[in-house]
């Protein structure tokens, strides 16, 4: 594979680091976009003669309730990613997986979007200029407003006994328990609406 590692060699100089110009303006940070990402290896490719076939794989999707009491889904997907040398036909599979959430029909291409973004950036070693597990910041965040408002879904003392599964017994958030009474007409955990919804 000694032309297509030459050519890939070349991908990876040309994509060594892409800026990060997307902003999340509800956590407040800033990350490399998918298109900035792909925009830099599409050209890269291109350049070297290498074409690409992406190839998706759904390993799961599963209903979850968010913070609100709403009911979303939650999709992990795997990406394959053939790239095909065009003078002498060599291949390579890249791989990522991508995990996306969404209360609509997004969560899949959000996943899939994901999965081929890290696909790309973990082969190609594709830097951004930071690391994803340096997050001290965001956890001190996270602490200061906490202690700043406390949590809606800690029950008051007086509200614990109410606070519990009808079916199972295990404990509670008052979210849940809102949410699960006007869907269900009683108390449940989060394991037995699935049941529920099964038998229904």
């Amino acid at each position: 594979m000694k032309n297509l590692a030459k050519k890939l060699l070349n991908v990876m100089e040309a994509c060594s680091h892409v800026l990060k110009n997307g902003e999340n303006s509800f956590h407040h940070y800033k990350y490399a976009t998918s298109a900035d990402v792909l925009e830099k290896v599409n050209a890269a490719l291109v350049e070297n003669g290498l074409c690409s076939i992406a190839v998706p794989e759904i390993l799961d999707v599963v209903e979850i309730t968010n913070s609100k009491g709403n009911i979303e889904r939650l999709a992990t997907v795997k990406m394959d990613i053939l790239l095909i040398d065009k003078d002498s036909g060599e291949t390579v599979t890249l791989t990522g997986i991508g995990s996306g959430q969404d209360g609509g029909d997004k969560a899949v291409m959000k996943a899939q979007t994901a999965a081929i973004k890290y696909a790309y950036m973990l082969s190609l070693a594709i830097s951004t200029g930071d690391d994803p597990e340096d997050d001290s910041k965001t956890d001190e965040i996270a602490v200061m407003r906490a202690k700043a408002q406390p949590s809606m879904d800690k029950p008051k003392p007086e509200e614990k006994a109410d606070l519990a599964c009808s079916d199972c017994g295990i404990s509670i958030t008052g979210k849940v328990k809102t949410y699960s009474e006007g869907k269900f007409g009683r108390p449940l955990c989060m394991k037995c609406q699935k049941r529920a919804k099964g038998a229904a």
